[in-house]
């Protein structure tokens, strides 16, 4: 009955009590030290792959130009078994390239859960110091549509981030 009671007075237009902040995590991960460490590792770590991707792929190239070449000197069972070889190896690099999208997804949700974790603790600290009593993602996607400039509290975030992930 209370809770049917106090919901009805929000829905009727009473004012809900209660000091809300509102921070842009995407913001927290671009402009904070630790997040452009982990943007930069995780570039890192997708270079390389894509390195080792491209690396397959030329190779498969030469092989392809190879059987094309020697299409004309080859014997029929030969040519067979090089396109068979060939064909092979395209199944190996495709098998290769999706191990590596998802090692790469993989390293990218630890580091960025890793970050998250560090963000809320933060945002925790935050705005226990200035009383706040729900803070709200308001990055793209996230619940938030809009917020007066005053809640925003991603600024001061960052700053306390910073002092404590130098």
């Amino acid at each position: 009955m209370a809770l049917l009671t106090v919901s009805g007075c929000a829905a009727g237009g009473a004012k809900v009590e209660g000091k809300v902040g509102v921070v842009d995590s995407a913001r927290v991960l671009s402009d904070t030290n630790a997040g452009k460490k982990a943007k930069d590792s995780l570039s890192a770590f997708a270079k390389n792959r894509q390195a080792l991707i491209e690396m397959e792929e030329k190779e498969l190239r030469r092989m392809e130009e190879d059987i094309g070449r020697q299409a004309s000197v080859l014997s029929a069972t030969a040519k067979r078994e090089r396109e068979e070889q060939f064909r092979r190896r395209v199944a190996e690099y495709q098998q290769k390239a999706g191990e590596m999208n998802r090692e790469v997804q993989e390293k990218q949700k630890d580091v960025l859960e890793g970050f998250r974790e560090k963000v809320e603790l933060i945002v925790g600290e935050v705005s226990k110091r200035l009383g706040l009593q729900v803070v709200m993602d308001k990055g793209k996607g996230g619940p938030t549509l809009y917020s007066e400039a005053g809640l925003d509290i991603t600024g001061q975030v960052i700053d306390e981030f910073n002092r404590e992930y130098p």
